[in-house]
């Protein structure tokens, strides 16, 4: 049977996007024989393209390493998520899927937004479960834009140079952060996820504040309007810092 051109055009994205992240994970040797891989699954398009992209390499390098996903879900937060969604997913993957629910106290400290709160409890979950599961690898599902905004918001909001490694050594080398969509660029990754409906699994939550990053997103959308690669040219600057041409520098 002859496939659509949606399915085509789905093929080649697929291709596109896991041949960019292998060359990513292995310039970076984001995953080694043996490895057991946690990967984050949010429910958005990122990890849910990163757990695809995974599991096709995992089939395709010459190796083996195990891959198990985890979803923490935030009660009584007003958050939801597509549980069977997600175990679906995971299913026609043959990954196994693990939920872990955590309960973060958002008045504890007020001067906290409660995103960043619930994140950080959801981050330190997931590393709980590296722990737990004996994963050596956490594998996140940030791409391109994610690393400029973040570089963008430090710089303004924090005074400080800073944003989203490839690869990230912690806990006493216990556990390796990796990012292997980190070289993506969030479009590609948005027309895979259009043609393959992939955001019906998205999560939800009203405490959701997005304000400080929407920001951000609209100075980098005027940016490219001064220049069409402001946000690819930014994010290579990352690896091109000229310390002495800086203010600071002290000989």
């Amino acid at each position: 049977m002859s496939k659509t051109p949606e399915q085509v055009l789905e093929a080649k994205l697929f291709k596109k996007i896991c041949r960019k992240a292998g060359t990513t994970m292995r310039d970076h040797r984001m995953v080694q024989e043996g490895d057991h891989v946690l990967v984050g699954l949010s429910g958005g398009k990122d990890s849910l393209i990163l757990l695809k992209v995974l599991e096709e390499r995992r089939r395709a390098l010459p190796f083996s390493f195990h891959i198990t996903a985890a979803h923490v879900e935030a009660r009584n937060v007003g958050y939801h998520i597509d549980k069977e969604g997600l175990e679906t997913f995971c299913r026609e993957l043959n990954i196994p899927l693990v939920f872990r629910s955590i309960e973060p106290d958002l008045l504890q400290d007020p001067k906290k937004k409660a995103c960043f709160v619930c994140s950080w409890h959801r981050r330190k979950a997931l590393f709980d479960l590296t722990r737990e599961l004996d994963c050596n690898r956490l594998a996140l599902g940030h791409h391109r834009r994610d690393a400029v905004e973040t570089l963008l918001m430090n710089m303004i909001y924090h005074g400080s140079i800073s944003s989203l490694p490839h690869s990230l050594s912690m806990f006493e080398g216990r556990v390796q952060l990796i990012r292997p969509l980190l070289d993506l660029e969030e479009g590609l990754l948005e027309e895979f996820a259009d043609l393959t409906h992939l955001r019906k699994i998205e999560k939800t939550c009203p405490h959701e504040d997005r304000s400080k990053r929407d920001n951000i997103r609209s100075l980098l959308l005027e940016m490219e309007r001064l220049h069409g690669r402001a946000a690819y040219n930014i994010f290579q600057s990352a690896g091109k810092i000229f310390t002495e041409y800086l203010p600071g520098h002290r000989d």
